[in-house]
């Protein structure tokens, strides 16, 4: 009786494993839209910052900390998104993304730079230093989009 539980629960185990290995297989259209959405709330957290940092809209210190913070962990989200199996799935990932990958991922590094000194000067207070540091954040991703995205 005893064996027949062992027997039973290995079984279990083993079949449980395979089932959430085929889970974590994501299908490519899922990883496009996911990283879609990631760089979409980009955009909604950077977009306010770079308007105050063009003297389109009020400063405002404590947006600027707050939307930092957040894009801080946005920045990280989409890159795993362009994995190999995406390349036929439409989007407007340009195809250097797969042919140049070392050179997509220094983007990659150099946004989510920008990105933490933008973090670091934030908390400082100074407007000059804050929107200068908001100025280099929208050029490096914007740098990214001209090698890696397909104009629109």
């Amino acid at each position: 009786m005893k064996k027949k539980i062992l027997l039973s629960g290995i079984a279990l185990a083993l079949g449980a494993g395979y089932t959430l290995t085929a889970f974590a297989q994501v299908k490519p259209d899922v990883l496009v839209k996911q990283r879609q959405a990631a760089m979409t709330l980009q955009g909604k957290y950077f977009g306010p910052m770079a308007a105050m940092a063009q003297g389109k809209a009020p400063y405002r210190a404590d947006v600027i900390v707050y939307n930092a913070s957040l894009l801080d962990a946005l920045s990280r989200m989409p890159w795993d998104g362009f994995d190999e199996s995406t390349k036929g799935e439409k989007s407007a990932a340009l195809p250097a993304v797969y042919s140049e990958p070392a050179k997509f991922k220094q983007a990659q590094d150099q946004f989510q730079s920008a990105v933490q000194a933008l973090i670091a000067v934030s908390k400082s207070g100074n407007e000059a230093d804050i929107k200068s540091a908001i100025a280099n954040a929208g050029k490096t991703c914007g740098g990214c989009h001209q090698n890696f995205r397909e104009k629109r």
